[in-house]
This record gives structure tokens, C-alpha cells and sequence, in this order.
């Protein structure tokens, strides 16, 4: 969804619509009113990281602070965790957009964090992942200490560098669906999920809404949820995203200026992030410009059941190719052709190290379990069939 609104901020074209969104102003459509005039170029935006790659931790907070306890009830949920966390990776070149979701109930170590005051968390061993947002949330009081303690959690456990970080919360992900009219995806088989709200929605192809996307987002057990885990909830996330980045990518939303600019303040209104990413993000949009369904690719970190306990996961051996390809700036799924490509203008410190094997994502006939299979946009279809 980020990357989506980033994509499309910078087609937008950002002197519109920073003026637009910054404040509640009387405005005209300039460049619309001077379509018949002769001006002088508008500048290309500049992209900060332009020749590098970039990994940001994307990150979905149930924090019922404000507006979200509008969402969902409170009772027992005091603080805030990160339930949906997501590695992006943006190629050297910028032809590509992976994003690598990392399971909320993984075993990890937490290490010693420091938050956005300066203050440092205890660390903490065989824990979920997901708690690391709550530790730097809880010692640091506001959700940058929660993203700062997942990134350098992420840092830990990956050895990749994490150049940023961007948050959304309940509020946010229903205002930025309810900003598009909603969005078109295939639910495969009826379900029901009261602890979802009451969640129903019936087999066949379904516009949701903002109130209801976001119930199909938290949704984990019922009739329709699979075996009720995180990784089946990953997996239906995974498809959201990818119908909401074709909903963007596919319709007239890039050159309808009014729909556009009412999807941009929705999102720019509801985001907390690094102020690296905010300041070099016109130029980082823009250099995504020909970013399409089919080069945005979704995929779980490789994972297996915790020996030690069942509820939870663990990274198996093949995490570590992920991490590298991501290092190393190359896909992190095999070609279909059985090709190796060669590193993005990569930014490794060795450019003639050689590229890593890389982890193959399974056939859909041999994926058993969801959210193991990547899978890209164009994948995708809003009709069912």
C-alpha cells in the first residue's frame, strides 16, 4: 500500500500535490487552467538513493490509541504490536518492488533497542517477533520507538541494512481503501468470523470497502480462515495489497487528479515513517515510475514449524538466500526460465562477488501451506476464476 501511494505521488507530480495536501486551501488546478500555455519544464524530482538499493520495514500497528479505538474493541489489547511487518526492497535500478513478509509469531531474540528519546529496551530471548514493537512502543511511548526496535530487530536477525521504516495503523488502512471506492478481490470460499467484527462475506468476487478490507486484513479464525494460524492470515494480506496495487496501477486513478489527490492525502495523513524515507520521497516515487503489477512480487520468508513450540515458527535455512539476494540486489524467486540474473546495479562492497542461489518459490500445485508461495501482482486477478 505504501509503495503504491509512493508510486503514485510521484506520477502525480509533486508540486500539485505537496501544495494540495499540505494544508486545507482554497486551490485550483493550475496545470489544468494553463493546459494552453507555454511554460518553462517542471523539474524532474531527484531520488536520493538514485543508483542504489533500498530496504524499508513496512509495518501494520494495532495500536488502539486515537481514532483507532474506533476500529476495534480495547479490552485486553493495551499498547501496540506490529502484527503485519514487511521487508521492501526496491532494486538498484528501480525495475523491481519485492516485498518479504516476516511472520508476527517467529521465534526470535530481541536485542537491546534504542528508542526515538534515546532510551534503551532490555533485550529478550525466544519471543515472538512481533513483540518488538511493543517493547520499544512501551519503553519509548510513541510508535517510532516500536518501528525502531522492529527495524533493528530486522537488522539483527537479516544482517541486511534497513534504510527505513514506514507504519500504518487501523484508522490509516481504512481511510486509504475507502479513498479508492473500495477494492475488488476473490474470496474462494464463504467466510465467517465473529471475532472479526462479525466478518461475512460470501464465496465470488467481492468489492470491500475500507471497514471491511480492514476485517478481512485482521481476520485469523472462522469458517472460510483456513487453519486460523498468522501464516493463512499473511497470505490473504498478501492478496489485499496486490488487488489494491492493481486497483491503483490498473485504472484511471494515475491521471484522475481529483480521485488521486483524495487517495494521496489519505495516505499521507495516516503514515508514520523515518524522516529519511519522508524527505527523499517525491524523488524515490518518481524514480518508480514504470513500476507495474507484474515487477511487484510477494513472498514469506521461508519458515517451519518451531520444534519447541507449535504455535509458533522459525526461519529454516533457505531464510538466509532470501537475505542474501536481498544483499546482493538480485530476485528473490527463480525465473520460470531457470536463468540466473545478474545484481541490479548492485551496491555490494565486492560488485564480482557472485550472485547467491537463489530460493525457488514452490509451483501452486506443491504449496500445501499459505503464504508459502511468491507470487507477483499481475498474479493477481480481481475476477474470481
Amino acid at each position: 500500500m505504501v509503495a503504491t501511494a509512493a508510486l503514485a505521488f510521484g506520477i502525480a507530480g509533486a508540486a500539485t500535490a505537496a501544495v494540495t495536501l499540505t494544508a486545507n486551501i482554497d486551490a485550483i488546478d493550475a496545470d489544468a487552467a494553463l493546459a494552453g500555455v507555454e511554460r518553462p519544464d517542471e523539474p524532474t524530482p531527484t531520488d536520493p538513493h538514485a543508483g542504489t538499493p533500498m530496504n524499508l520495514v513496512l509495518m501494520g500497528s494495532d495500536t488502539r490509541d486515537g481514532a483507532n479505538g474506533n476500529f476495534a474493541s480495547s479490552e485486553g489489547t493495551g499498547g501496540a504490536r506490529s502484527d503485519t511487518t514487511m521487508v521492501l526492497h526496491l532494486s538498484a535500478d528501480r525495475s523491481r518492488v519485492e516485498l518479504v513478509s516476516i511472520p508476527r509469531d517467529t521465534t526470535v531474540d530481541i536485542p537491546t533497542c534504542v528508542t526515538s528519546s534515546g532510551s534503551k529496551t532490555a533485550p529478550w530471548r525466544d519471543t515472538k517477533f512481533n513483540a518488538a514493537f511493543s517493547q520499544g512502543y512501551t519503553t519509548g511511548g510513541d510508535i517510532a520507538s516500536g518501528a525502531l526496535c522492529t527495524l533493528q530487530t530486522v537488522e539483527k536477525l537479516t544482517g541486511v541494512r534497513m534504510n527505513g521504516f514506514v507504519v500504518v495503523d487501523f484508522a490509516g488502512f481504512q481511510t486509504m481503501i475507502d479513498a479508492l471506492d473500495g477494492v475488488d478481490i476473490c474470496i474462494p470460499e464463504d467466510i465467517s468470523a465473529p471475532e472479526a467484527g462479525n466478518l461475512t462475506l460470501a464465496a465470488g468476487q467481492q468489492r470491500l470497502d475500507g471497514g471491511t478490507a480492514l476485517q478481512f486484513a485482521r481476520a485469523r479464525k472462522g469458517e472460510g480462515l483456513g487453519d486460523g494460524s498468522d501464516i493463512s492470515r499473511i497470505g490473504r494480506q498478501q492478496q489485499l495489497m496486490s488487488s489494491l496495487a492493481n486497483t491503483v496501477l490498473g485504472k484511471n486513478l494515475l491521471t484522475d487528479a481529483p480521485a488521486l489527490l483524495q487517495f494521496l492525502g489519505a495516505t499521507t495523513s495516516s503514515l508514520t515513517m523515518s524522516q529519511n524515507v519522508k524527505d527523499g520521497l517525491t524523488g524515490l516515487a518518481y524514480s518508480l515510475r514504470d513500476v507495474r503489477p507484474d515487477t511487484i512480487t510477494f513472498m514469506t520468508v521461508p519458515w517451519g514449524t518451531d520444534p519447541n513450540n507449535a504455535a509458533n515458527v522459525v526461519w529454516t535455512d533457505e531464510a538466509e538466500t532470501v537475505w542474501e539476494n536481498l544483499r546482493q540486489d538480485v530476485p528473490v524467486t527463480t525465473p520460470t526460465d531457470g536463468a540466473t540474473p545478474a545484481p541490479s546495479n548492485s551496491s555490494a562492497a565486492d560488485p564480482s562477488d557472485a550472485a547467491p542461489t537463489q530460493a525457488a518459490a514452490p509451483a501452486p500445485a506443491e504449496t500445501k501451506e499459505a503464504g508459502k508461495e511468491a507470487f507477483t501482482s499481475a498474479d493477481v486477478t480481481a475476477v474470481c476464476g
